[in-house]
């Protein structure tokens, strides 16, 4: 299968509300949020996008507008469509199953590929670029924020150590420097915390996720209903504090009275997280958080 969408009716079931709305799924894949959608829409229209190539094929013969293009577009695509106002938006964040199964594509710690990471194949720059001309003290500040990496300095000291002699080219050549100082027996989670940092700076998925949340504000109409799925502590910050206080950073605005307008009301007011039965079914379901949020 391409991709088991966790939460699968649960979102689909935040989002839904008006059959004749328009609804947009942010993150396509292998099409099965949009297939959930479709079966609860008479009448409406659903926009898809997804800035992989690999996902467009999924999209064949189903009833949507796909767009192949990256969610940080979303308001300048729709205005291409003349649509100024949706009734919901869906996404659910990271990496698809299909991306970490392709070895290819480097995503993955299981196999030996170049390293890559790039979830658009169009874009420039990559893994294996990042890891042999970023700045010790670029690499230092990337692991520590986007993989909380406790030893962010050590290890970005040895990547540009290990460089030096030979540039670090693939998923194991990587994996032989970070061996030395993953905790025994705690390797894999080490590895992974490392490669999310580097897909995270290879996207430049927190700024997407910014400005996509953003403008998604602006163009839900009254009642439309915001739903997202993280997977990590740094998404689920920004969806939660969009939600909660109006705004990315800082702290709720009041008026001269001290009322608070915030344009967005949780529906659910903590995040809701898997069953184990579901994480039993899909392993990508330990770390999700579902919020969702209704324009008011």
């Amino acid at each position: 299968m391409y991709h088991k969408p966790v939460f699968l009716k649960e979102s689909v079931d935040g989002l839904v509300w008006k059959p004749d709305g328009t609804y947009v799924d942010l993150t396509f894949g292998g099409g099965g949020h949009s297939a959930a959608i479709l079966e609860r829409l008479k009448g409406g229209r659903l926009f898809a996008f997804d800035q992989d190539q690999d996902a467009a094929a999924n999209a064949e013969g189903m009833d949507l507008t796909f767009i192949q293009a990256n969610f940080r577009h979303l308001k300048r695509y729709l205005k291409l469509y003349k649509v100024s106002a949706v009734d919901g938006i869906l996404a659910d964040l990271g990496v698809s199953s299909h991306q970490f199964d392709v070895p290819d594509r480097g995503f993955s710690t299981r196999f030996d590929a170049e390293l890559d990471m790039r979830m658009d194949q169009q874009a420039k720059r990559t893994a294996k670029e990042v890891v042999n001309t970023y700045s010790e003290r670029d690499l230092h500040q990337l692991l520590g924020m986007y993989g909380e990496v406790k030893n962010a300095r050590t290890l970005a000291q040895a990547i540009v150590a290990a460089r030096t002699n030979k540039s670090l080219e693939t998923v194991e050549d990587l994996k032989q420097v970070l061996s030395k100082f993953a905790a025994k027996g705690r390797e894999a989670k080490y590895y992974a915390q490392v490669f999310q940092a580097l897909r995270l700076e290879v996207n430049d998925e927190i700024k997407a996720l910014e400005e996509m949340l953003e403008q998604s504000v602006e163009l839900l109409a009254p009642g439309g209903r915001l739903v997202v799925l993280s997977y990590h502590s740094l998404e689920d910050r920004l969806v939660k504090h969009m939600i909660n206080k109006g705004k990315l950073y800082g702290e709720v605005e009041k008026d001269f009275y001290g009322n608070v307008h915030l344009p967005l009301k949780a529906i659910t007011k903590k995040p809701m997280i898997p069953s184990q039965e579901e994480i039993m079914e899909n392993s990508r379901a330990r770390s999700a958080k579902l919020r969702i949020a209704e324009k008011q």
